[in-house]
């Protein structure tokens, strides 16, 4: 399988080159060439699998023989041993017309364990048998720093540096950060918002002397195996309600950010799963809402919100969605891109508008519709929503029609949130493991948000 850049400018690459290089060269995004199709008799004969061997399976169309299968199936059992539930993304029944994708059962109770647990041992993997010096860098609006470090954490060979928005994160998610005093971990706590964090992200991955100097290694969702790590458990919801007969007009309701969740599910879809409306849920940051519904692209001001994962407002996986809405052109989306740096926004055609909305609903939940889902819900189903799954909940109540069954994906362990839960006067015992935080010093550097101190600090260290 060949990979390449949504830009065009990049030579093609084999998987493990796509995984190493993250952000492309020439500041695109990473994508197959070619999306591998999966029909429908593949699909029942992958029905009985377990959650691992339906990763190995889906794993194995975009990696093709430059793993070995036994390694390959080693890394995907070693990376999904770690999660606390045997299925690892169980589905829970609410009703009959919705679902709920349990994310969290990974060791960092969020939706980010799933392939970042994989990533984690990829890396190593590729480290040792290409003998590569791996220096990660990543960006985190809370969660993905948390299962990053606890990825590589103490791995030979790989060092971490996380960038996250200083008092923007949940307390939780803080603490599993910088509670974690390893040698190849540093933790830097940006004066800015997630965003700043992003940009300076991508800024330093497109000066390509220094990516190239320091050995920089991407773990966001910049970085294909992130994306295609999360395609799987769509597959999976699907085959287990296929079970049921449920998959008729099944839809999946995503709270998104970033785009890179529900971009694995429109690539899942392209792959040939049968998926019929994908939900876009958005809290009250959204740029991606109102691009579906008035195609237009325009960061507003920054939000606040009870779900700050959600809090962003330039989504760095949008350009993968562009290179397919235009047609896999990727000198049109370089002049789209280079239009958003220069003026700030991208607007569409009508008739580039109207497969935009073929392919995905939106709607934007507002903060206190967040609050108010979580508590129905308790009330009603005894059942308790993290404020970002309330949000793909909330989208859920909205748009599923009559003879739909949707399936909302829960990003979270409620007790990362617990502050905004609490604001409905729901009270929650902790995971043991969570609690235990509570008791650890932290370790992290506060920074200014400039280009400058960051490289500073990563000179340091590594």
């Amino acid at each position: 399988m060949d990979y390449v850049s949504t830009r065009g400018k990049v030579k093609e690459i084999g998987f493990m080159d796509a995984v190493l290089m993250g952000l492309a060269d020439d500041g695109g995004l990473i994508i197959p060439k070619h999306i591998p199709q999966v029909t429908t008799e593949t699909l029942g004969k992958w029905q009985q699998l377990s959650y691992s061997e339906l990763a190995l399976e889906v794993f194995s169309l975009f990696i093709q023989d430059e793993i070995p299968r036994n390694d390959l199936k080693e890394l995907v059992d070693n990376s999904y041993s770690t999660f606390r539930d045997p299925a690892v993304t169980p589905l829970h029944k609410l009703n009959d017309e919705l679902y709920v994708l349990e994310l969290f059962h990974g060791p960092t109770f969020a939706f980010k364990d799933v392939a970042l647990q994989f990533l984690g041992n990829l890396y190593g993997y590729i480290s040792r048998k290409t003998d590569s010096i791996i220096h990660i860098l990543g960006a985190t609006s809370g969660d993905t720093g948390a299962s990053a470090i606890e990825g590589v954490r103490g791995k030979e060979g790989i060092r971490i540096c996380i960038l996250h928005p200083h008092q923007k994160v949940s307390k939780v998610q803080e603490l599993q950060m910088t509670t974690v005093d390893d040698a190849n971990v540093l933790n830097l706590a940006v004066e800015g918002t997630f965003d700043d964090c992003q940009r300076i992200i991508k800024e330093l991955f497109a000066d390509v002397d220094f990516k190239h100097r320091y050995h920089l290694r991407a773990i966001n969702s910049i970085n294909i195996a992130r994306i295609l790590a999360q395609t799987v458990y769509y597959f999976y919801a699907y085959l287990q309600l296929s079970k049921e007969n449920k998959t008729d007009k099944l839809n999946f309701s995503v709270p998104t950010g970033n785009f890179g969740d529900i971009f694995a599910g429109y690539l899942a879809r392209k792959m040939g799963l049968p998926i019929h409306k994908l939900i876009l849920a958005t809290n009250e940051n959204n740029i991606l809402e109102r691009f579906v519904r008035e195609g237009v692209y325009e960061p507003g001001a920054f939000r606040g919100t009870y779900s700050p994962s959600m809090d962003i407002q330039v989504a760095s996986n949008f350009e993968r969605y562009l290179f397919y809405l235009y047609g896999e052109d990727g000198q049109a989306v370089s002049t789209i891109m280079q239009q958003f740096k220069d003026t700030g926004r991208v607007v569409i055609p009508a008739d580039k508008l109207q497969l935009v909305q073929a392919d995905f609903v939106g709607y934007s939940v507002e903060n206190e519709e967040s609050l108010d889902t979580i508590r129905t819900y308790y009330d009603k189903y005894n059942y308790l929503l993290d404020p970002h799954t309330a949000c793909g909940v909330a989208a859920a109540d909205k748009i599923t029609a009559d003879n739909e069954v949707t399936v909302a994906l829960s990003t979270a362990h409620p007790a990362k949130f617990d502050e905004s839960i609490q604001l409905r006067s729901i009270e929650q015992v902790f995971p043991q493991q969570i609690q235990a935080l509570f008791n650890k010093p932290q370790f992290q550097t506060v920074v200014g948000g400039t280009n400058n101190e960051i490289q500073d600090q990563l000179e340091k260290f590594f």
